[in-house]
């Protein structure tokens, strides 16, 4: 067999007269019956192969029986391929081979779709043959970025003194989250382990342990419904860290971010990165991740809506609601049928009852109203309006009334399709920030009482931990997200090390000392001998490299995803299986149960 001696996509000009074996799969040929002419593909690239019959008959003759996706080595000598021949769309458009020797290495269906043409092909077919799905160029460069994301991880943090340690894959279930994925034990009948959600625990262990600096790239595994940005088995870059604060951990991890920014899309991130309180993030954009790219703050304008006569804002006002909304720059790009339709869908979707507005007109430097609400704002109202958003000629206002929680969660989304269809940012732009300062609570009205927002290890902020006795609602947490463009790809906090804090937390939380016991008694354990200051985080390495690759479906960036199902529909897991496995681990299913045998003839 040719052994291949270079990559197809990296042969250059100056490799010209070399004599070169490559190989890969044929993406296209032609015949013109003088010469034959294979583009030929591999990981790196294309170069343009040529079959000459007077620089190899036999070569030529067997090119002419070869199709799209056979995979052949071919050794030849590369040349200029002359002025006015290059192809300026390739990296090799300057070259091609001329082949001296052809080898058939194996033959191949033609594939149920073209490579070319992918993209038109639905997901469910192009999941299938997953295998001819990631031959394309796109799919191979988002699986290069990630394994170079991965790769800087391990090198910088080997370089500030981190040990890559793995923690177990088989644990116990300790549900505070998602469902957990269990996994029944021949060994132990009737009991089962779970597939972790996060190394959390574990990782909080290695620091009690003297470890110190911790990293891992690991699998990790929720029970939850995919999304567009979700799967139940994802990766994360995690990290835990002793005797450090928020201050200590934002930094070495915003050098993290910026060294893989520089290094793979040559983007400077500026340091230090801004960062954000959580109650300025709600206030202003509605959600804990805003996209920054763009202003377009929401306003609350409820002392002003308070006193119109308009009767479903004073109504959701008197019910404990408020009136929230945000200025359209140029807005007018929006008929009124976009509005009411369009748009108010779009806050519907997410829960508010509708979405008011009006249109600004300047005159003589004096706003009046066009459309809409505007006929309920007396003159003096509709002047503090404008200014309060600073509108200006031609401006469209929007607003929500709802309960804040409502308004906030239908205006952030509203924001962020205003700002894509005005074209208020540059799509590859990047807009870095540190959300901060997250509750350590929020209340659960349907079953009365708190749960972590978090998880019920995040420590307090130490100026509050007073407020665990008196007004755990206004406790502040020392965790800390990062947000890329309005998508959190890391989080993680400064965790609680003294087991009396711990258990006041429980206790919040409703999680009495039995139940604390069965789920993490280990842990617990740990606590009382001697565990130090420590904290860390987290990143999806999933939605890394979504970001970078510049995707919206995170099933592009994991070579073998599932379907929104859960399913793999190359292997098609999950599957039954044989009733002797189920045996060995004394479980029965719905089918096997129902299953009754007829009773025996008397």
């Amino acid at each position: 067999m040719l052994k291949r001696t270079h990559h197809c996509g990296q042969l250059r000009l100056a490799d010209a007269g070399k004599s070169v074996v490559v190989a890969g799969w044929v993406q296209s040929y032609r015949d013109h019956g003088n010469l034959v002419f294979f583009d030929l593909r591999d990981r790196e690239g294309l170069t343009q192969l040529v079959f000459d019959p007077e620089a190899s008959p036999e070569a030529h003759q067997l090119a002419r029986t070869v199709r799209c996706e056979w995979v052949i080595a071919a050794s030849g000598k590369v040349r200029p391929r002359g002025q006015g021949l290059e192809n300026p769309k390739l990296a090799t458009g300057q070259i091609e081979v001329v082949v001296e020797r052809l080898e058939i290495l194996n033959m191949a269906k033609t594939p149920p779709f073209e490579l070319d043409s992918a993209t038109k092909t639905n997901e469910e077919t192009r999941l299938t043959y997953r295998y001819i799905d990631l031959r394309r160029p796109e799919m191979q460069q988002r699986l290069r970025v990630r394994h170079r994301v991965t790769s800087l991880a391990r090198r910088y943090f080997d370089e500030k003194g981190f040990w890559e340690i793995e923690t177990p894959m088989l644990a116990k279930s300790t549900p505070e989250g998602a469902r957990d994925f269990l996994v029944p034990s021949r060994l132990v009948r009737n009991a089962f382990y779970a597939l972790p959600q996060s190394p959390q625990l574990f990782k909080q262990i290695l620091m009690i342990s003297g470890v110190d600096k911790y990293f891992q790239i690991v699998r990790c595994f929720r029970d939850e419904d995919p999304r567009a940005d979700r799967q139940a088995e994802f990766t994360q870059i995690d990290v835990e860290m002793s005797f450090v604060d928020v201050d200590d951990v934002i930094a070495i991890h915003s050098e993290l971010v910026a060294r893989i920014w520089k290094e793979i899309l040559g983007v400077e991130v500026a340091l230090p990165i801004r960062r954000m309180s959580y109650s300025e993030a709600m206030a202003d954009y509605g959600i804990d991740r805003p996209d920054v790219r763009f202003d377009m703050k929401l306003k609350d304008i409820s002392d002003l809506a308070r006193q119109t006569t308009f009767r479903v804002f004073t109504s959701c006002i008197e019910n404990g609601g408020v009136v929230k909304g945000l200025c359209a720059p140029s807005g007018d790009f929006y008929s009124r049928s976009d509005i009411e339709k369009t748009l108010t869908s779009l806050v519907t979707d997410f829960g508010a009852k509708g979405l008011t507005w009006l249109k600004v007109k300047m005159e003589n430097g004096s706003p009046t109203f066009i459309g809409g609400i505007g006929k309920f704002f007396s003159e003096d109202l509709g002047r503090q309006l404008v200014r309060r958003f600073d509108a200006r000629d031609g401006d469209v206002l929007m607003f929500v009334a709802d309960q804040e929680a409502v308004a906030n969660k239908a205006l952030a989304p509203l924001r962020c399709r205003i700002a894509r269809d005005l074209k208020l940012y540059d799509p590859k732009s990047f807009a870095f920030l540190w959300v901060v300062d997250f509750p350590l609570f929020e209340w659960n009205a349907e079953e009365k009482r708190y749960d972590s927002l978090h998880h019920p290890f995040t420590a307090p902020v130490p100026e509050d931990l007073g407020k665990l006795e008196t007004d755990p609602a206004h406790i502040r947490s020392q965790a800390y997200d990062i947000v890329v463009n309005g998508s959190e790809v890391g989080g993680g906090s400064i965790r609680i090390h003294r087991p009396e804090v711990q258990q006041k937390v429980f206790d919040l939380l409703n999680i009495s000392r039995k139940q604390a016991e069965d789920r993490f008694g280990f842990f617990l354990k740990a606590l009382d001998y001697g565990a130090p200051p420590h904290g860390g985080i987290a990143f999806g390495l999933d939605r890394l490299t979504m970001l970078l690759t510049g995707t919206e479906n995170i099933r592009d960036v994991i070579a073998f995803p599932k379907t929104q199902r859960g399913q793999c529909l190359m292997t098609d897991a999950p599957s039954e299986v044989d009733q002797k496995q189920l045996d060995e681990l004394n479980l029965r299913t719905q089918k096997h149960l129902h299953a009754v045998e007829k009773p025996a003839e008397s």
